[in-house]
């Protein structure tokens, strides 16, 4: 086999790898924010533990895939996962250019079993997207050389595939959660003073953030307690990114000034991900405010000429009555248990 691969221990090594990554992942199958450099860059700085295991796979000089990883530290079980795993990465994957998968995992798997790999144990990796082909690949190659094998579905993301206009998108809906939305909608546009927006260059892209995080943590007492001092900060530098890049959509509902919700969604590969909510309660006069907001970016949306509105992991209700259709993410679960740690 051609190809050879290197392991990256070293957290520069987000930067070193990072223009060959972000043009890697123009070429992947699995082509999401989660995937950027930056986006797992910042994780790391922000949530990361254990040791870095980022396998980089080339051919000759050219990069066709890489693989990131981490692996827990002792006392757990010596375990490889994704950079990103769980809470807030809605896909994970491998970077390989499409179609070089079988190539890449081979190689990458090789290297686990040599003598630069750590000493791992297990590997369980979360949110690969249901059309991924690490899916069949990587159990395939562990089967091969006796390791066990788990799989199972993890979660599903919900997700709207829109149509070309805004009255086949409602015509889609139940009967039920149409007339809904449309008395919803019909209450919002009679109130006075109610108006959206996403946030843009002429605004302060500073306070709009500390404005989602302040709804977010007023939504309910779990955000709350989930916007640690770390997770704050993650968010804070994930909206930098996102901006700069191109891909946020930080949106507000607002009613006199005050703003009752707001959703954070990144826009990429013509597709709007909903990543996280915000909603005051005590301010909402009774419109639905959450749904009037979602409502607005979906009819947006449909406007643009977006593919897809992916509400992204969990079983709300509310993602089901503005039309979501459940998309499966899996879990992979590899051991080498009976073999003894290198």
């Amino acid at each position: 086999m051609s190809l050879h691969a290197e392991i990256h221990s070293h957290p520069s090594a987000f930067d070193l790898l990072a223009d060959e990554w972000t043009t890697l992942l123009r070429r992947s199958s699995t082509a999401v924010p989660f995937l950027t450099p930056a986006y797992q860059r910042a994780w790391w700085r922000h949530l990361g533990g254990g040791d870095l295991c980022l396998i980089a796979v080339r051919d000759g000089d050219e990069l066709l895939g890489i693989i990131p990883w981490l692996m827990t530290q002792p006392p757990a079980v010596p375990t490889l996962r994704w950079i990103g795993c769980v809470e807030v990465s809605d896909y994970l994957d491998g970077v390989i250019v499409a179609g070089r998968e079988m190539e890449v995992w081979e190689t990458a798997i090789e290297t686990l079993t040599g003598p630069s790999a750590p000493p791992w144990v297990r590997i369980d990796l979360c949110s690969i997207p249901d059309a991924s082909p690490t899916l069949q690949i990587l159990p395939a190659l562990a089967r091969r050389r006796g390791w066990s094998v788990e799989t199972e579905v993890q979660d599903v993301c919900p997700t709207v595939f829109l149509p070309s206009t805004w009255e086949e998108y409602l015509a889609s809906l139940d009967r039920k959660d149409r007339h809904e939305l449309r008395r919803k909608l019909r209450r919002a546009g009679a109130l006075e003073g109610l108006h959206w927006y996403i946030v843009g260059p002429e605004h302060d892209l500073e306070a709009e953030i500390e404005d989602f995080l302040t709804l977010m943590a007023a939504s309910t007492r779990a955000k709350a307690e989930f916007l640690t001092s770390p997770m704050r900060a993650f968010f804070r530098e994930l909206m930098h990114i996102a901006f700069a890049e191109g891909w946020l959509q930080l949106a507000f509902l607002e009613w006199n000034g005050r703003k009752l919700a707001a959703y954070l969604n990144f826009i990429y590969r013509n597709r709007v991900l909903v990543y996280n909510s915000g909603l005051d309660w005590r301010t909402d006069p009774g419109l639905g405010a959450g749904i009037v907001l979602s409502a607005f970016l979906i009819r947006h949306a449909i406007a643009e000429g977006r593919e897809a509105y992916d509400f992204l992991r969990g079983r709300e209700d509310y993602k089901y009555r503005l039309g979501g259709k459940d998309v499966p993410v899996h879990r992979v679960v590899i051991g080498r248990e009976n073999e003894p740690p290198k």
